[in-house]
């Protein structure tokens, strides 16, 4: 884990995502919530899910390109990738966050 003492001791002790990135995983009805870390320099190449998915990033920052277009989100905003939409993320500094993967 990238940052293994950014989230509290009972966030650590819940299950690992096993995705694309180092997340831990709360399940709630109809949602996944991921608890991730994104060292520096981390690239997540052009993906999409079948989910829509919303997210704070709670430190650090997140390059976010969707639609053509890329927007940086910094610390304190929230973001939204509705479902199906094609997007890649790029971390330039460690970076953290909260996701939500909404399912129907």
């Amino acid at each position: 884990m990238a940052l293994p003492e950014y989230y509290p001791e009972l966030i650590r002790n819940l299950p690992a995502f096993g995705g694309r990135f180092e997340a831990y995983k709360l399940e709630a009805k109809n949602c996944e919530v991921l608890f991730a870390t994104y060292p520096a320099g981390t690239v997540i190449a052009p993906h999409q899910h079948a989910t829509d998915n919303v997210g704070v990033i709670t430190k650090g920052e997140l390059l976010l390109t969707m639609n053509g277009a890329t927007q940086l989100i910094t610390a304190g905003s929230w973001y939204h990738v509705p479902a199906a939409t094609e997007h890649s993320a790029e971390f330039s500094i460690d970076t953290a966050e909260i996701e939500f993967w909404f399912s129907d």
